[in-house]
């Protein structure tokens, strides 16, 4: 006999909502079994009451007031998936004051105000359920939460943007060039029609800081970590990189300085060899891997975006708040004081991809190579194509390892010179696995 059922209450009903709302419903004798209870949303809060829904709705459960769900007291669980920061923080904060259990997808939430937010859950032994936040249907926060809790985790590295991906792969596969990517992927609905915060690595970067809190046990504040998008790419880099035996693809990289307990966390597009598997990570699809002291090297891949691939997960937590209801020690992110310094990302080291545009004449490498070498900075490799136009020329040279502030400084001198035609690409030449 089912004990009794946990009451939900829904906020947004756009693309995951409704697939919360029907697969719930799909699924509700199976997840009965599962849990001993009924998994039922009692009220819904959207924007606009009148706004066709590929759901029909009951309409006494929904409204259009927030209040509605903080001031219910039959309501144990509330589903935050409204998007933005302001009213959503103030939702979740009500909600985890009033005592009730919070499921959210809400990467950008999480990273501005995880800190404060969980600080509240604690003090009040009301518990955050967030899977859906990073990676749509990968599981990536139960692993590394529970899974992989008896290991020091030494790298987090993935691909935790689809829509990024998916451009990238277009522009290798296909020739394509940036907008033309861009424009394919809108029109597939893999893109939103603003992809600001897609293509410009903060969606990817709002993950990143989540998987740092859960393996390292601090939130890196935002304006301590460095992000790139992918809108300077272009198909002559696609071109260059494929000749080199690379792929790019837009990096989130977490990992742990041992030497002075320090984290690291950046996001970027990224050279990684043809070779490697995340090369092979295509379209729309996510992959991260895991690395552990004691595990290794983990793999997950999947869907990283879409109504059923997220709704799956927003629904594994809500099973998780309906048969741990108080398990706030586990559910609820506290820090474990080992770690908290972040790594300068000047002091970052890498290996480096530079293309410059230059004009045709004598002594502009020589001229490259001497500013490259006042700064302490090695050429592996240098390529300067034949068939350009006769009076600018691509001159891709790979650096050798070095710190990222010291790059960046040479890089300006570059740029400065009169032989320089607009501004020196660099992107990172990523040693992993």
């Amino acid at each position: 006999m089912s004990s009794a059922p946990l009451k939900i209450g829904l906020a947004g009903f756009g693309n995951v909502g409704a697939g919360v709302y029907k697969n719930l419903a799909k699924n509700r004798a199976i997840l009965r079994g599962r849990t001993g209870k009924d998994l039922e949303i009692t009220k819904i809060v959207v924007r606009d009451m009148s706004k066709a829904r590929e759901v029909e709705l009951p309409a006494d459960i929904v409204s259009t007031d927030l209040d509605d769900l903080i001031n219910d007291d039959e309501i144990d669980l509330i589903v935050e998936l409204i998007g933005g920061t302001d009213r959503a923080f103030q939702l979740v904060k009500d909600a985890l004051e009033k005592g009730k259990a919070v499921v959210t997808g809400n990467k950008a939430l999480l990273a501005e105000h995880g800190k404060e937010l969980f600080a509240i859950a604690e003090k009040n032994e009301s518990p955050i359920y967030y899977e859906a936040a990073v990676a749509g249907g990968i599981p990536i926060i139960k692993t590394v939460q529970e899974s992989l809790v008896g290991n020091h985790i030494q790298s987090v590295i993935g691909i935790i943007n689809g829509t990024c991906n998916y451009i990238l792969t277009r522009m290798t596969e296909a020739g394509l060039d940036y907008k033309e990517a861009l424009g394919e992927a809108q029109q597939l609905g893999y893109a939103e029609s603003d992809p600001t915060l897609d293509v410009n690595g903060w969606d990817a970067a709002h993950k990143a800081i989540i998987l740092a809190s859960l393996s390292y046990g601090c939130w890196v504040p935002c304006e301590e970590i460095h992000v790139e998008g992918i809108e300077k790419v272009c198909s002559e880099d696609i071109e260059f990189a494929r000749k080199l035996g690379y792929t790019i693809k837009l990096l989130a990289i977490i990992q742990l300085h041992s030497e002075n307990d320090a984290i690291e966390v950046r996001v970027q597009p990224s050279l990684i060899s043809a070779d490697h598997i995340l090369s092979s990570v295509k379209g729309v699809f996510n992959a991260i891997m895991v690395k552990g002291d004691i595990v290794g090297e983990t793999l997950f891949y999947g869907s990283g975006a879409g109504q059923d691939p997220t709704s799956s997960s927003v629904i594994g937590d809500i099973v998780d708040a309906a048969t741990r209801s108080r398990r706030s020690d586990r559910s609820c992110f506290v820090t474990h004081g080992l770690y908290g310094q972040t790594q300068p990302q000047s002091e970052s080291i890498s290996k480096y991809y530079l293309r410059v545009t230059a004009e045709d004449r004598p002594g502009v490498l020589a001229r490259i190579a001497t500013i490259l070498g006042e700064h302490g900075i090695g050429i592996l490799s240098v390529i300067q194509p034949e068939d350009h136009d006769e009076e600018t020329a691509p001159i891709v040279l790979m650096l050798h390892f070095a710190a990222f502030g010291i790059v960046q400084e040479a890089i300006g001198k570059i740029n400065d010179l009169d032989c320089i035609r607009g501004d020196a690409i660099v992107m990172r030449v990523e040693n992993i696995g």
